[in-house]
């Protein structure tokens, strides 16, 4: 009857004010507290969780004079639930503030080129940027990235044709890249032939000189593969008389 029960859940921690005074930090659970005599109690709770938040439609020039609008979306967590409630008014709007001007800072010094490339620098930029303000307020940058980015609408043509051209260049050079392969494993094949042919030639001509006879026996298998062609007359002996025709086949 004379007890108030406060329910903190995981996740949370609740602050503990007696007379507008920060007395303590409630952990995750259940808390219960007298009432009879007790002094003005209130209990805010934060969320320790990790949260989102998105930056949005920032307006920014690039050191290359080009006109931008981009959107982030940065991941952080309250480290310090005491500093997020007792050291600014309101720590996300403070958090938001704090990351757009690093974001800006940064994107102000890069090219369009070197926005485009380089997207993980971003983050890494912010979070170092962020990172000593954001903990006197205790609150911890996780990661920064890039969630939209808008061009004038001229540049985006112009950088669709740059991707198309891109596409383009890259595939004709797979295909120069493979019909080149090719070329070099054919005329790979035709040395590899023309070099084994040299070689069984040598051979042969080796084993004909070694084998005189051989060459008789090559001139015969000769004579008889042109006699079964037909129409073939061949003559054996003497040199035949004036007027006389020769015999043989």
């Amino acid at each position: 009857m004379f007890t108030q029960v406060t329910i903190i859940k995981d996740g949370r921690l609740g602050l503990l004010y007696e007379n507008g005074v920060l007395v303590r930090v409630l952990s995750p659970g259940r808390h219960a507290f007298r009432t009879l005599f007790a002094p003005e109690r209130e209990i805010v709770q934060v969320d320790i969780r990790e949260r989102s938040t998105t930056i949005k439609n920032q307006e920014i020039l690039t050191a290359d004079k080009v006109a931008i609008r981009i959107s982030l979306i940065v991941y952080f967590k309250t480290v310090d639930a005491k500093a997020a409630i007792q050291n600014v008014e309101t720590f996300e709007d403070r958090l938001y503030e704090d990351v757009q001007l690093a974001a800006r800072r940064f994107l102000a010094t890069r090219t369009l080129d070197q926005i485009l490339r380089g997207r993980n620098e971003l983050s890494d930029a912010i979070r170092e940027d962020v990172k000593a303000s954001a903990s006197t307020y205790g609150v911890e940058i996780r990661r920064a990235d890039v969630k939209d980015l808008v061009f004038p609408g001229n540049l985006r043509e112009i950088m669709n044709r740059v991707i198309e051209t891109e596409r383009t260049c890259e595939a004709q050079k797979l295909t120069a890249v493979s019909n080149a392969e090719i070329q070099k494993i054919t005329a790979e094949a035709a040395a590899f032939a023309r070099a084994q042919q040299l070689e069984a030639d040598e051979k042969a001509a080796a084993l004909l000189k070694a084998n005189p006879e051989l060459i008789k026996l090559k001139e015969v298998e000769a004579l008889r593969e042109i006699g079964l062609k037909g129409g073939n007359h061949f003559y054996f002996g003497m040199p035949a008389l004036s007027g006389v025709p020769r015999n043989g086949t």
